[in-house]
């Protein structure tokens, strides 16, 4: 199993430690920095300057919005970030939610599994250098009746293939990423559910396409908060106010995919009176109400041996890269949890 670092969301307070995370996650050997985008900063920025200043981890976007770009865009973006990096982009796309699709970019947020198989076939098609035509339901290119002709990617990526992810939560989801993706990306992934959860779907795609998940990235994201086990439930509430947003404020009250896995989790009651709680406004109350066990198991807590023993499970579980959040309040804590991330990995018997 490899490990990751997610650098998350530009301007979330950390920004002048970011890139020294970054360097010392290339220092260590860690696989990929991925950054991410919502309505704030945008993720090709980030990963070009990141790029610039590591020698060999790869970066990846996590995620670049469908709804942000038209798919030739995303191409050429990815061609020109593999070409600039030397050959160390991923490719992570998403379609983020309705409130974002709508509201920020003006993009009906409807039909979410076909817009998303007509993207990936575009962007694969574009990156192929072949000249670009394509007749969906959501893109036709070019357009008809009108000056537009087939044109190809001017740009040479570094390598022929640029590994494609897709961030998927939900069943459908999970299965047409297993089809028609290099990997997955996860979030608030528990090792114990992972099967029921995520990879039965992932399998099922793979096997639509002919495959098997041998080769195909497993990769979800945890928090990590490094201390003494005596501290795991303070450690958890950490993270409480991040979980909160998610599984009660990250959508609506019918359409909240964070607060559906927590469901397909076992935590029903919890999910639902966390977003009771914060669309009402009550953001500390959401946050008391998480339960501690659904921290515990979506993140890493604890001192290097515990993190240890979670790593295992989540390898033997199916993960085949780890990303990390490392949380701390100074750079020194976060260098010293993404360390602890490493030590782990090496404790662990998976580096």
């Amino acid at each position: 199993m490899q490990l990751g670092i997610n650098l998350g969301y530009w301007g979330a307070g950390m920004d002048a430690d970011n890139l020294a995370v970054a360097q010392e996650a290339d220092r260590l050997g860690y696989a990929v920095c991925w950054a991410a985008e919502a309505y704030g900063s945008d993720a090709a920025t980030v990963l070009s300057w990141v790029a610039a200043q590591t020698e060999r981890i790869d970066i990846g976007s996590a995620i670049f919005q469908i709804p942000a770009r038209q798919p030739a865009m995303t191409a050429m973006t990815a061609a020109t970030l593999d070409s600039l990096s030397g050959g160390r982009f991923r490719l992570g796309l998403g379609v983020s939610g309705p409130q974002v699709s709508e509201g920020w970019y003006g993009v009906k947020f409807d039909k979410p599994l076909a817009r998303t198989r007509e993207y990936v076939e575009i962007v694969r098609k574009a990156m192929t250098r072949e000249r670009l035509s394509f007749e969906g339901e959501h893109w036709t290119l070019p357009l008809p009746g009108g000056p537009g002709k087939p044109l190809k990617l001017t740009v040479h990526p570094e390598r022929e293939h640029i590994p494609l992810y897709i961030a998927a939560i939900g069943p459908k989801n999970l299965e047409q990423t297993g089809e028609i993706a290099d990997g997955a990306l996860l979030i608030f992934p528990s090792a114990e559910h992972l099967e029921e959860t995520t990879l039965k779907h992932l399998r099922a795609g793979r096997a639509k396409a002919g495959k098997t998940l041998d080769g195909f990235d497993i990769h979800p994201t945890l928090p990590l908060a490094l201390g003494e086990d005596k501290d795991v439930a303070a450690l958890a509430d950490f993270f409480r106010p991040y979980t909160a947003l998610y599984v009660g404020g990250m959508g609506s009250a019918k359409q909240n995919f964070y607060n559906q896995l927590a469901q397909r989790m076992g935590y029903e009651a919890a999910a639902a009176e966390v977003q009771e709680k914060y669309l009402s406004g009550d953001k500390q109350g959401a946050a008391a109400a998480i339960p501690h066990d659904l921290i515990d198991k979506t993140a890493l807590l604890g001192s290097v041996d515990r993190i240890a023993d979670r790593m295992k499970e989540y390898a033997a579980a199916g993960v085949t890269t780890l990303s990390l959040s490392p949380a701390g309040f100074t750079l020194d804590e976060r260098i010293a949890a993404l360390r602890a991330g490493s030590e782990a990995l090496e404790r662990a018997g998976l580096a």
